[in-house]
């Protein structure tokens, strides 16, 4: 595949598994494929469910004006603060040049960067931790485990991704989400979904005072090793963040395009 086909990739499959996600928690949640704009708006206090992303290849300066616009005009009209992911890869160089103060002009700010990531990398081996074992979640108490790691990982209010995860049907049956548990300690998350062929990773944590003791790269491989086994998959994609981009290469994914997430301003 070209790089292009791959960032495009990136930006599709996060429309498909965050229209799963969105629904999940609202069926009647704002979900639309507008031109040039996917909108995945769950309005929940979890902003990883209120999610915008930019659908155009090649995009120049003035339309990436336009769709900036049209995104700024829906983020007002919600309750909640989401965000815009925007593949740079789909922008042309002019429209690249342009982005932040294109994204000033209609009251977006940047608020951190990501990175898309594919890899032709499964099945992997059943993974082994020598501090670890690993519990699929299937109940509540279990959910608001994995949410507490992600609050905290992240840096949301306990609140907040608890709104988002706490009660899902989905996450206790359709997406293969494990914890990595220190005895009886949850340490670290990670999930993945079945997405269009291929194999999501979604809300991959580790708390804090725990980290860089492999406990994400191992439940990240975990959950990769049984949604494999589960769907056949032999293809992945992901969204790291930058604590999480040194991570994913050495399990084999690959980076594609840069993200930018724009929130409106405060």
């Amino acid at each position: 595949m070209t790089d292009l086909t791959e960032s495009i990739e990136s930006m599709e499959q996060l429309a498909v598994a965050w229209r799963a996600m969105v629904l999940d928690w609202d069926a009647a949640a704002d979900v639309r494929d507008l031109p040039g704009i996917a909108v995945r708006w769950a309005d929940s206090r979890f902003a990883f469910w209120n999610a915008i992303t930019l659908t155009d290849v090649g995009a120049d300066a003035k339309l990436l004006q336009q769709r900036l616009t049209q995104t700024a005009d829906i983020m007002r009209t919600k309750k909640h603060p989401g965000f815009l992911w925007l593949f740079e890869d789909l922008l042309d160089d002019e429209a690249r040049s342009t982005l932040e103060e294109a994204a000033k002009q209609v009251g977006l700010q940047y608020a951190f960067p990501g990175t898309g990531m594919a890899g032709n990398l499964l099945p992997l081996p059943d993974p082994v931790h020598p501090d670890l074992t690993f519990l699929r979640v299937t109940t509540d108490e279990q959910l608001q485990a994995y949410a507490d790691i992600n609050s905290r990982g992240y840096g949301f209010p306990l609140e907040d991704s608890r709104d988002g995860l706490v009660g899902s049907a989905l996450w206790k049956n359709e997406v293969h989400a494990y914890l990595a548990m220190r005895d009886d300690l949850p340490v670290a998350c990670a999930g993945t979904i079945a997405a269009e062929g291929r194999l999501f990773v979604v809300l991959v944590a580790t708390e804090p005072e725990w980290q860089r003791r492999g406990y994400g790269e191992a439940v990240t491989r975990k959950a990769l090793y049984e949604g494999s086994r589960a769907t056949g998959l032999t293809h992945a994609t992901l969204h790291a963040t930058v604590a999480g981009a040194p991570l994913y290469p050495r399990i084999g994914f690959k980076p594609n395009s840069p993200i930018r997430f724009f929130s409106p301003q405060s």
